[in-house]
């Protein structure tokens, strides 16, 4: 029996070093569950030209968009555990989706092999530059004098800057009205002509309108400063807790990627991030660079989706 268990442990050794030294055997598909030209598909196509680099073999972006990115998802659930799918998604498929669409076909607890946060960025509460509101101490006694008349828009129901501004009800005890629209232009033209009066966006979103005195940004939701932004200050240094929030994009797998692939595609996925080609350009598009380990990323990604359950079920959020 002891032989056989020693022999047992020798092939399992063996078949990890085939995979590492077989792995990527053909194509590999980045699919990402939303439209070309996002932030999302920007990180894929970025990532994917740098570990072509890396690890050898081709590395291909495949667009599958629909309902709120569950659509790729519930495809990437379904492709083999052999490495050569490889999902990359923002937040929304992996934290908040599955709270708004009933039967999204995965279970993004048990379903994905988790391998690094890429990148994070902040939103920022703007409001036009012609706003009276000039702090966010105005917005607060604005909204407590006048309970459910200020608008917000969104780039629709459940969108990060739709949930950020929920939350931020929620933890100020206030009240706002919100606005979905159908995609980011449409809001971001309106609240440019005042026809609404504020916004949490992605400061990737806001920043050449912010900079160019159009929009007036009051608070960001990071953890500290944003160097694009110094001058803007956090939620938390302003008295308001529990409203940091991040959007990020992040790398999983369909559950079952052997270990020592997982291993290479991490340590690629890291070096690519903070490659001297990338990390400048990304951080300068307003991105954090994270590139977390993969216990890590399952750590989190498990406290981010009790996180938004709470603020949907709270806010009585619907995806329609």
């Amino acid at each position: 029996m002891k032989k056989f268990l020693t022999q047992l442990a020798f092939g399992l050794v063996a078949a990890t070093a085939a995979h590492a030294d077989t792995w990527p055997a053909k194509p590999v598909t980045l699919l990402v569950p939303f439209p070309p030209g996002g932030s999302t598909d920007m990180i894929a196509r970025t990532l994917g030209t740098k570990l072509q680099e890396r690890l050898g073999g081709t590395f291909i972006v495949e667009n599958k968009a629909g309902a709120g990115g569950t659509v790729g998802a519930a495809a990437a659930k379904r492709a083999p555990a052999d490495g050569h799918t490889i999902f990359v998604s923002s937040l929304g498929p992996f934290v908040i989706g599955p709270h708004l669409i009933r039967n999204t076909g995965y279970d993004p607890l048990k379903d994905f092999d988790y391998i690094s946060i890429a990148v994070q960025a902040p939103n920022v509460l703007a409001v036009p530059a012609s706003s009276p509101h000039k702090s966010l101490a105005d917005v607060l006694a604005y909204q407590k004098a006048n309970p459910g008349k200020m608008s917000f828009a969104s780039a629709g129901n459940g969108t990060s800057d739709h949930l950020t501004a929920e939350l931020f009800w929620q933890e100020s005890k206030t009240t706002g009205l919100h606005i979905p629209y159908k995609g980011g232009a449409p809001a971001m033209s309106d609240l440019l002509g005042g026809q609404v009066d504020a916004t949490f966006m992605n400061i990737n979103t806001g920043l050449p309108n912010i900079k160019a005195g159009k929009l007036r940004a009051l608070a960001i939701t990071s953890a500290k400063r944003s160097p694009l932004l110094p001058e803007v200050p956090t939620m938390d240094e302003l008295g308001l807790k529990g409203v940091t929030v991040y959007s990020w994009q992040a790398v999983a797998a369909p559950k079952g990627l052997p270990v020592d692939i997982k291993t290479r595609l991490h340590e690629a996925i890291v070096a690519s991030l903070n490659d001297p080609a990338v990390k400048p350009k990304l951080l300068e598009l307003g991105f954090e660079i994270v590139g977390n380990s993969p216990e890590q990323f399952t750590a989190f990604q498990a406290g981010e989706f009790a996180r938004w359950k709470k603020v949907i079920e709270v806010g009585k959020i619907t995806a329609d």
